[in-house]
């Protein structure tokens, strides 16, 4: 294991097999990170989608379906689908808008509480574990690596998760 890892000093400076063997974690690790969700949602019928809507309506209560639409970045017609679905099923109730009445705002019901505690307790498990196995630096470093290939618009929404924790 020793020839895979990487001076430091030559961060700046990796080969293209380098490069390829980090996509390829990264491929393998995100597939890692969704298989205990994906079975969760396998046996309700859902997918990742609805995975993603019920974290982000989570993480900001009241959020707009435009503003998911902005976060998620897919189209309208594929979000509604996911939401309709969500509603139907009583995890996810869509409030008028006080202000504006053309507006949808969302709120998980409690069932819609208790399916994201479920899934990201799963993910929480198994980055808690990674994240111990590699200690505290490669936890920061991983951090970094993952918001400097962000999107920078992206980067807005992880700022606005960080003021709803304080």
């Amino acid at each position: 294991m020793a020839d895979d890892r990487i001076d430091s000093e030559n961060l700046l400076f990796l080969t293209d097999e380098q490069l390829r063997r980090a996509i390829e974690a990264m491929f393998f690790a995100y597939r890692g990170f969704t298989a205990d969700p994906d079975r969760i949602l396998a046996g309700k019928g859902y997918g990742r989608a609805h995975h993603r809507a019920i974290h982000f309506i989570h993480r900001m209560p009241g959020t707009t379906v435009n503003n998911l639409l902005s976060i998620l970045g897919v189209t309208k017609q594929s979000l509604n689908r996911v939401l309709r679905t969500l509603v139907e099923d009583g995890l996810v109730d869509s409030r008028v808008g006080e202000r504006d009445r053309r507006e949808r705002h969302l709120h998980l019901t409690p069932e819609g509480a208790a399916l994201e505690r479920e899934l990201s307790d799963a993910q929480r498990t198994r980055m808690r574990a990674a994240f111990r196995e590699a200690g505290p630096q490669a936890v920061a470093g991983f951090r970094q690596v993952l918001e400097h290939m962000m999107d920078p618009d992206m980067r807005r929404h992880l700022a606005a998760g960080r003021e709803g924790e304080r």
